[in-house]
């Protein structure tokens, strides 16, 4: 599979909620990266391989209410990505840092209780 690019529109209002949409964002199987972009800043950018953008623009909708996928595509060349860099060092004076959110490898371990029959008393009714 190729790498793909996701664009998705969602309205957030502050710090906290883009934060929010990031963490949804990245914990989403497949997610290699992910920042903000746009104009108004209410457009979240997510590349990755494998990645199902209808169940990430879902799960942004529970959350927000609102997640419009603005859209769906392949990563381009790097031939085309150089090109496009030293444009954008130019007008990159003006713009902001992009902030991405790696993808996350841990997994929360949980405690695994083996119920051993030995302790059981033969008289209880219940087990």
């Amino acid at each position: 599979m190729a790498k793909q690019k996701i664009v998705i529109k969602v309205s957030m209002n502050n710090k906290k909620s883009k934060s929010k949409a990031m963490t949804i964002v990245v914990g989403v199987s497949g997610v290699e990266g992910a920042s903000i972009i746009g104009e108004s800043k209410d457009q979240i950018e997510v590349t990755g391989e494998g990645v199902d953008s209808v169940k990430v623009a879902c799960l942004l909708r529970k959350k927000f209410g609102h997640a419009e996928l603005v859209s769906v595509g392949d990563v381009e060349k790097k031939e085309e990505k150089k090109e496009e860099k030293k444009e954008e060092k130019k007008e990159e004076k003006k713009e902001e840092a992009i902030v991405t959110w790696p993808y996350i490898t841990t997994v929360p371990h949980y405690s695994v209780y083996d119920i051993n029959n030995s302790y059981q008393d033969p008289t209880c009714s219940i087990m």
